[in-house]
């Protein structure tokens, strides 16, 4: 149960097929960028979120309502809706392009904000893969990624990484970019400092453990971002991770739909966020199987962070 912005309930979140529980009871602030506003996600056993739009204008409060309400404070909107299960990420809505939150713009991004879109030139995009490694779906988007010549961003789950080792190892060798996406894929907003950072450092060790690699990279789950998390990357020389064009494939739309959304929102800049863990994930894999020949026939390409 939600009231105002205090949570006193526990929550069961599966993520790889991993069962995990957490409970906290605590008052938090969450830091909005100036680059998107959208509503916080939902704790939701399952990633079930139906029907929660939002809105933020200004410096003023905006509302959102759903299974439970809220408030957030910055700039743009955010709207959406849906079910899904597994893990993933509750919902975002379009972020504007502002000129603030790209990878290579020195006053948007780097390590005291999110990267929600990257600047790499006419025509070049992002593709992120999430909630892995998995022993069914990694190695089949790796096939797809190695027929096309692209690469991807990986942002795994270090319990997932301790649990399959040999195939973040395979993602590293192909040259693909892992990404830090904690240890247990709990929303670090609502945890104390001391147990974001620990989520943080415990996933980066394990990544470091299976590859070799320290990442440079950290995607917040459900991309809920605070002044501690940011804080760590800073000092870890992480780039904060966002995205820019969700198709909500966690909630298994349909492979038409999926591509559909792509398809529709990605433009010069976009980071794509699909999953290849939490769930069955084959929608993701056939649709990827579709949009990616067909942007990269409308003349895009693909880049990692």
């Amino acid at each position: 149960m939600r009231t105002g912005n205090v949570i006193n309930r526990r929550v069961l979140l599966t993520a790889g097929g991993l069962t995990l529980l957490a409970g906290c009871s605590a008052p938090v602030q969450r830091v909005t960028s100036t680059a998107q506003t959208r509503p916080m996600p939902e704790h939701h056993g399952g990633h079930q979120g139906a029907g929660r739009p939002g809105t933020g204008t200004g410096t003023g409060t905006g509302t959102r309502t759903g299974t439970g309400t809220g408030t957030r404070t910055g700039t743009g909107t955010s709207k959406g809706k849906g079910t899904g299960e597994g893990t993933g990420h509750g919902m975002s809505g379009p972020n504007p392009a502002t000129g603030t939150g790209h990878a290579s713009d020195p006053g948007g991004g780097g390590n005291n904000k999110p990267v929600y879109y990257v600047a790499d030139g006419p025509k070049a995009i992002a593709l992120t893969i999430d909630d892995g490694p998995n022993a069914s779906y990694t190695p089949q988007v790796l096939r797809l990624l190695e027929k096309h010549r692209v690469t991807a961003t990986f942002s795994m789950i270090g319990m997932q990484v301790a649990a399959e080792p040999a195939i973040a190892r395979e993602v590293a060798a192909a040259g693909h970019v892992i990404s830090n996406h904690t240890w247990r894929h709990l929303d670090l907003a609502w945890l104390s400092p001391t147990a974001a950072i620990a989520e943080m450092d415990r996933a980066t060790d394990a990544i470091h453990r299976a590859t070799g690699q320290t990442p440079t990279v950290f995607r917040a789950p459900y991309g809920a971002w605070s002044a501690a998390v940011l804080r760590r990357c800073q000092q870890t020389g992480m780039t904060p991770l966002d995205w820019s064009v969700d198709p909500r494939d966690w909630a298994r739309p349909g492979v038409s739909a999926i591509v559909a959304n792509i398809l529709r929102n990605t433009r010069t800049g976009s980071i794509i966020l699909e999953h290849d863990g939490g769930g069955n994930r084959a929608e993701t894999v056939a649709a990827l199987g579709i949009v990616i020949p067909r942007l990269l026939d409308a003349g895009y390409h693909f880049v990692t962070i």
